[in-house]
């Protein structure tokens, strides 16, 4: 089924105007963002990110190139129509902690009230739906000062729901969350892309769980600007070793992380028939400066060790073999790479 985008720009340049001074981050963008879908941003500190959400949402003005927001100029919307339809949630921990969970999120029905709306039947029905959806509910008469920091987050994506948007940026949503909160989060947002048919966009530096939920990513770069696709088409075609310009890190795409370049003082053999034992081997002896090298006739001299099962480890070095029942053994016996 043909999707119709929703945010949609064409050779945009962002950066910042101050007075007769122009800074430009970004030139000649191209890029289209869909309801239904959960689309990552990534990319180093400083490469844009936030410029890019700050366009996106009218909070700063693009250089050039054209933005249109449900096939109008977004600059066309007034500022109430724009609340109307962009929801915005950013890293900053609310100040409003003297609010009850209720009455914070209830200030996501401003932009169909007023500032000093009164709240009818159908705007508590949305607050008590947007709470329920993000797994909050329970919480809805507690003050926001009591939450943690998933729950805090949480309603403010319940916040950004009950506006009623078609399309939601966060800027760093789980940048002080632990793992399971982060994981919560993601997945939440993930649901709630396909269960309401939003188009959410969030910028994160989480690139494992961007990688395991995003529907799409954008990869944005200073050398390589910004590239789109869905998220196994950009993996598996080795995009993600262009999104950071470092020559002491590269991307394992077998396991979805960055890891430090391994610059061996001395070469071991490694074998395993347990993808899994062999990673963490491998992990192991990169840590102690070791390159790990595949069987083969020009690496018969070289040191070896087979991993069997973690407690059956066999070092084949000098010629002498050793059996380690732990990694701590191995460790221990093993001279640093």
């Amino acid at each position: 089924m043909e999707k119709n985008p929703v945010i949609t720009a064409s050779d945009l340049s962002i950066g910042y105007r101050t007075g007769r001074r122009t800074s430009i981050v970004h030139r000649h963008l191209s890029f289209q963002l869909y309801s239904g879908e959960l689309t990552c941003l990534l990319g180093s500190n400083g490469a844009g990110k936030s410029t890019l959400l700050r366009t996106l949402s009218a909070s700063q003005p693009p250089l050039a190139g054209e933005l249109m927001l449900e096939n109008k100029p977004l600059n066309a919307y007034s500022e109430k129509e724009r609340s109307r339809r962009i929801g915005m949630v950013l890293t900053d921990k609310t100040m409003a902690g003297g609010l009850k969970v209720e009455e914070l999120v209830a200030l996501g029905r401003q932009p169909h009230t007023g500032f000093f709306g009164r709240l009818h039947a159908q705007d508590h029905a949305l607050i008590a739906e947007a709470l329920e959806a993000v797994g909050i509910a329970h919480k809805a008469q507690s003050y926001t000062a009591e939450l943690s920091d998933g729950e805090r987050q949480k309603a403010m994506i319940a916040k950004a729901l009950v506006q009623e948007c078609p399309v939601i940026l966060l800027d760093e949503p789980t940048a002080f969350l632990d793992v399971v909160s982060r994981t919560e989060v993601f997945g939440l947002l993930h649901r709630l892309a396909m269960e309401q048919n939003k188009a959410i966009l969030l910028s994160t530096h989480n690139v494992e769980q961007a990688l395991v939920l995003a529907d799409k990513l954008w990869l944005l770069s200073a050398e390589n600007g910004l590239q789109c696709g869905v998220t196994e088409d950009l993996i598996l075609h080795r995009r993600m070793d262009t999104l950071f310009n470092r020559s002491d890190i590269c991307f394992d795409y077998a396991h979805g992380v960055y890891y430090p370049i391994v610059n061996g003082q001395k070469k071991i053999v490694v074998e395993s028939d347990d993808e899994t034992l062999l990673h963490w081997t491998v992990n192991a002896l990169n840590r102690r400066h070791y390159a790990c090298v595949q069987p083969s006739p020009e690496n018969v001299s070289l040191p070896s060790l087979q991993a069997v099962a973690p407690d059956r480890l066999i070092l084949n070095q000098s010629g002498k073999t050793s059996s380690c029942s732990s990694f701590e053994e191995l460790l221990s016996v093993l001279p640093n790479g």
